[in-house]
């Protein structure tokens, strides 16, 4: 039973999702909490080990919520279930795409999707964020009326990122790894 809710749950994901990986992030937040296979803390976790770990990180993010929830059959059914649709959707677009890649109409959905993607993406970071900095997330500070304690540890070093980024045209791997290291010492 749990494999049908797993695909039925990232088969309607992968149909929704448009933006990459990321825009994916408000989708498993709701799963988690709507199925309770993992905490919204744990998410910021799968988040991070499918931004390091290679290929696509809406992919790595179902097969390690996959995992969390069933095992390696698990993880299976959910990356099978979020590729589906894309692929589904894909081969129904590339043939009606030559048919119309011309009209207006085409044109004006796909550049209607855009804002709709930057939306998805910008509440996963401020969700991101406020768990990273605040120890909460942000539709709980506002219920609360409270941002709650500053963690000035993390405040810290996403501001040293942030700068770093800014001015050091280093690979983005070195700043994953720098961080990790410092996450070891002071966390």
């Amino acid at each position: 039973m749990i494999y049908l809710q797993l695909f039925y749950e990232f088969f309607i994901t992968g149909t929704f999702i448009f933006g990459g990986g990321l825009a994916a992030i408000p989708f498993l937040q709701q799963i988690g909490e709507n199925t309770g296979w993992f905490t919204t803390t744990e998410l910021m976790d799968m988040i991070a080990i499918a931004e390091a770990t290679p290929g696509p990180i809406g992919i790595n993010m179902a097969t390690y919520a996959g995992f969390t929830a069933a095992g390696i059959p698990g993880g299976i059914v959910a990356s099978v279930a979020l590729l589906l649709p894309s692929i589904i959707i894909a081969l129904t677009v590339a043939r009606l795409l030559v048919r119309f890649k011309e009209s207006k109409y085409v044109q004006s959905v796909l550049y209607g999707l855009r804002p709709a993607s930057l939306g998805l993406i910008a509440a996963a970071g401020l969700t991101v964020f406020s768990l990273v900095i605040f120890g909460a997330e942000v539709s709980n500070m506002v219920s609360n009326n409270s941002i709650g304690f500053f963690d000035f540890r993390a405040l810290i070093l996403a501001a040293v990122l942030f700068i770093a980024t800014n001015t050091l045209k280093a690979h983005p791997i070195i700043y994953l790894a720098i961080s990790a290291v410092i996450g070891i010492f002071i966390f």
